[in-house]
This record gives structure tokens, C-alpha cells and sequence, in this order.
């Protein structure tokens, strides 16, 4: 992979990477069409990070669709696939990690400690090796983005990264490889997310300015759908230090994190006025 990205780099061919754990849907479909846009050459890894995954979360149930995956690619004309192990990517006394202190800990990394030190460290090195002038994220992920944006500015990593649109179905829920967990029943069930991120933004274009009456109304929401089992954060947030807000401000992340069953499930809005 290093060669290849070599070869087209000393032919100034610029290289457009998208990151993937597999299980492709039309989100990861519309990173390759912004990369395929703006580059000459389109890069996509799969590989599911064992880093980034906590105890009892799902990573050997974590969706795998090589076969599927690799013909979406083709389709969409992909360039180059890179598929590592995790065996290429952490050998035999592999023992260094990157932390993006102060972002890392909180909304997500309350939850899940450990998670974005895995995701930081796996994306430093996906970038040292496909070499990438610009390397494409979905605002889904919005913490996760931040916190790459962070660690590339303050590693002085020479790579574009660039936040797209969350790719969302026709009623809403945004499209997500863990969807496929949820039964029918719990499918309509997720569909309340969307709401209250609607409902949150109505109230601030509206004018409300109480952070705190936004977050009452979106979590009164949540809790009113009998299968969400838990709700661990949603709320009003500053976009730049992801830092809870008292107040509105001219842009405004709202986000929520919660469980259907024993299925995690995050999506946000950005709100500027």
C-alpha cells in the first residue's frame, strides 16, 4: 500500500482515502463520490479496528460483508482496496497510542473509554500509510471528527480532513452498519432520535435560546419511546470543544447517544442561525 501511494504521489497524482470497518451503505458510497471528485485517485480501507472496541462491546458480531463490500467498491470505481489484518496493522510488541486529550472523554468517551485513543491511533496510521492529500469522515461521527481534525493539526499530518453530510434514509434514521441489529419493532422504534434532533433544532431557530429547556424537551422525548433501554447523552453542545452549553450559540451541535435494546446508536445536528 505504502508503494502504491509512493507511485502516485511521484506522478502528482493526488490521493482522496476513506476509512471503512466494511458493511458499506450509501453513507460510505458518498464519501467515495466527494474523494472520487476531488482526487485523482480514490483509496478505501476496511478494517475492523479491535483498538477501538471496548469489553462487552460487539466486535466479533460486528457486521462482515467482504464479498458484498468489495463489489460495492468496484461499482462505485474505487481505485485501490486496503484490507489489512490486524495482525499487519498491530505485530508483536506493538505499544504505542495516541491520545487527543480534553476531547476524547467526553460525550462518547464517557461511554466508552478507551475508544478514541483506539480511533485516533488506527487513523494515524491508515494516513502514514495510504499517504492521502485529503481523507473523508461523515459528520455521523462528529466527536470522532474533531478529534482526528485535533490530532492531524497537532501531529502535523499533511492531510486534508473533510467532514460530509450524514447520509440519512427516507424517514430519517441515519444510515448506520449497526442498524442491521435492530428488529423491525426497534428499527420504527430509532426513529425518535431523529425527532428530538428535529424538535431541538425547531426550538432554537425558533428562538429559544435556554440550552437547558432544548435539552429537557429532547430527552422527554427519548424517554418517552418504551424500547430506547438507555439514553446516554442528548443534549447541546459547543461544535469546537464539544463542551455541554448553558447557552445557544450562533452554531450548535445538538447529539445523542443511546440504546435500543442492546444497540448503541448516535446521530447529531448541527444548527447555525
Amino acid at each position: 500500500m505504502q508503494q502504491t501511494s509512493e507511485g502516485h504521489r511521484l506522478r502528482s497524482r493526488t490521493i482522496g482515502f476513506v476509512p471503512t470497518m466494511g458493511a458499506l451503505h450509501e453513507g460510505h458510497i458518498s464519501l467515495i463520490k466527494r474523494s472520487k471528485s476531488e482526487n485523482d485517485i480514490t483509496v478505501v480501507s476496511i478494517f475492523v479496528n479491535p483498538t477501538q472496541f471496548g469489553l462487552n462491546e460487539d466486535f466479533d458480531k460486528y457486521p462482515k460483508e467482504t464479498d458484498s463490500d468489495i463489489q460495492k467498491l468496484e461499482e462505485a470505481g474505487v481505485d485501490t482496496l486496503f484490507m489489512p489484518d490486524a495482525s499487519n496493522m498491530y505485530p508483536d510488541g506493538f505499544s504505542s497510542s495516541i491520545t487527543v486529550g480534553g476531547l476524547d472523554s467526553k460525550l462518547c468517551g464517557e461511554f466508552r473509554p478507551g475508544h478514541f485513543s483506539g480511533v485516533a491511533t488506527v487513523v494515524c496510521k491508515l494516513l502514514n500509510i495510504t499517504r492521502p492529500a485529503r481523507a473523508y469522515f461523515g459528520q455521523k461521527d462528529f466527536q470522532q471528527s474533531v478529534i482526528i481534525k485535533r490530532m492531524a493539526a497537532d501531529l502535523n499530518i499533511d492531510c486534508q480532513i473533510v467532514v460530509c453530510p450524514t447520509i440519512r434514509e427516507g424517514d430519517g434514521l441515519a444510515k448506520s452498519s449497526r442498524n442491521s441489529y435492530l428488529s423491525a419493532e426497534q428499527r420504527a422504534a430509532a426513529l425518535v432520535i431523529y425527532r428530538a434532533l428535529n424538535t431541538g433544532a425547531e426550538m432554537i431557530r425558533a428562538g429559544e435560546k435556554d440550552a437547558g429547556a432544548v435539552k429537557k424537551q429532547m430527552n422527554d422525548m427519548l424517554a418517552a419511546e418504551p424500547l430506547v433501554s438507555e439514553v446516554q447523552y442528548a443534549s447541546v453542545y459547543d461544535p469546537a470543544t464539544l463542551d455541554e452549553l448553558a447557552e445557544v450559540k450562533r452554531e450548535t451541535l445538538l447529539a445523542v447517544a443511546l440504546r435500543i435494546g442492546s444497540t448503541r446508536l448516535i446521530d447529531n445536528m448541527l444548527v447555525s442561525l
